[in-house]
């Protein structure tokens, strides 16, 4: 895992740009449960700029640009806060949590769309906080990576975990 570098190019930026960015201005600041504050913003951030735009290749795509930014930007905040991993660090939160939608809308019919995102927003705090399936380990990576991996893949355990319910509603309901 040595090969994964932290990128440069934040480094030449001001520290409150960073730090800033990596916290979602105020939204990190929040004095209680910053990481479920980012993740709303995260669901709101799904709902406003790719629920029904984009398709599952776009989400994947703009997120894949998301999580590299996240990984520049959270790993030079914890370099320039002093911290590793520090809770106010948001970012990765609201990058990641759009993945639990990937497929969204095979869910239409089966649940209103209000049900889906809460769903997904809880599975994600769930995989996010407990870290199982060797999701805990991934915190473990260098920099931004361990800060922006673990979270990516609370999000795709979620996503995988609602598509499976999906597929166990509609079998129980079909047989």
């Amino acid at each position: 895992m040595s090969r994964l570098k932290q990128p440069i190019w934040p480094r030449f930026l001001p520290t409150k740009w960073v730090v800033g960015c990596a916290t979602l201005g105020p939204v990190g600041l929040a004095r209680h449960a910053p990481g479920t504050w980012g993740s709303v913003a995260g669901v709101l951030y799904f709902t406003t700029f790719f629920a029904g735009r984009v398709g599952d290749v776009g989400l994947v795509l703009f997120s894949l640009v998301g999580l590299y930014f996240s990984v520049a930007i959270c790993g030079e905040a914890e370099f320039r806060l002093g911290e590793r991993d520090p809770g106010k660090v948001v970012l990765d939160e609201f990058v990641a949590m759009p993945l639990c939608f990937i497929g969204w809308a095979r869910f239409e019919g089966v649940a209103p769309n209000w049900a889906v995102f809460l769903c997904g927003f809880a599975l994600f705090r769930l995989y996010d906080i407990a870290k199982p399936f060797g999701i805990k380990k991934l915190q473990d990576l260098p920099g931004g990576w361990g800060v922006t991996i673990d979270d990516t893949a609370a999000a795709l355990a979620s996503c995988v975990t609602m598509h499976g319910l999906h597929l166990a509603w509609t079998y129980g309901l079909a047989h």
